[in-house]
């Protein structure tokens, strides 16, 4: 049925649901490299060493020497450190508030585009199911218009509608897959964030 084709005609005869699950997977893929290149440039410093050169600096009482660091380093638990530093003669429970609001900025952002690939990763199965479907009645509309044909018209016209499946798919699992990744990811980087935090209230209150 398909030999001889090329893959755009094949891909023509899913039908107009064909497009839905392109635009789809083009807008998930997007997301997806974004996201990568974003969390990749998050975490190329490692806390432990970052925290390591703002204990230096905190016991030498050199606060704008730390907050450099802070300003210098692309992370998210450098920016919640700062956001504690800025009140660091502050009392204990105004440095955590401010601390605390800055782990929600930051988780915000983190999450920013991700909700996009989760849905499109629940929603393509059924998007694909639904051409499919359109595909099989027009199979049956068209047994009805020529009146022969019988199964060998049903099953030519189903398996053309197949298609749409496989390719909802083909969409919905990769991103299915991505989006837990990132939702690992983002509980790392909250785990971090929160333990910097803790760690700074440990330096300012000793």
């Amino acid at each position: 049925m398909f030999a001889g084709k090329t893959i755009w005609q094949i891909f023509n005869m899913g039908g107009f649901t064909m497009y839905i699950l392109l635009f789809c997977s083009i807008l998930s893929v997007a997301v997806i490299i974004e996201r990568i290149i974003n969390f990749s440039k998050k975490s190329r410093i490692k806390r432990t060493e970052f925290m390591t050169e703002i204990k230096k600096e905190l016991k030498n009482n050199n606060i704008e020497k730390a907050m450099e660091i802070c300003k210098s380093t692309y992370s998210p638990f450098s920016n919640v450190i700062y956001a504690g530093l800025k009140l660091y003669n502050h009392n204990e429970k105004e440095i955590s508030n401010s601390m605390e609001r800055e782990i929600i900025i930051e988780t915000s952002k983190l999450e920013q585009y991700i909700g996009i690939v989760g849905t499109i990763g629940n929603i393509a199965v059924y998007i694909g199911l639904f051409g499919t479907v359109l595909g099989i009645i027009r199979a049956f509309h068209d047994i009805s218009v020529v009146g022969t044909g019988g199964m060998n018209v049903v099953i030519g016209g189903v398996a053309e509608s197949l298609i749409c499946t496989a390719t909802g798919l083909s969409v919905a699992v990769p991103s299915v897959v991505v989006y837990n990744y990132f939702v690992r990811r983002i509980d790392t980087f909250v785990k971090e964030m929160e333990l910097c935090a803790s760690e700074l209230l440990d330096l300012i209150i000793s």
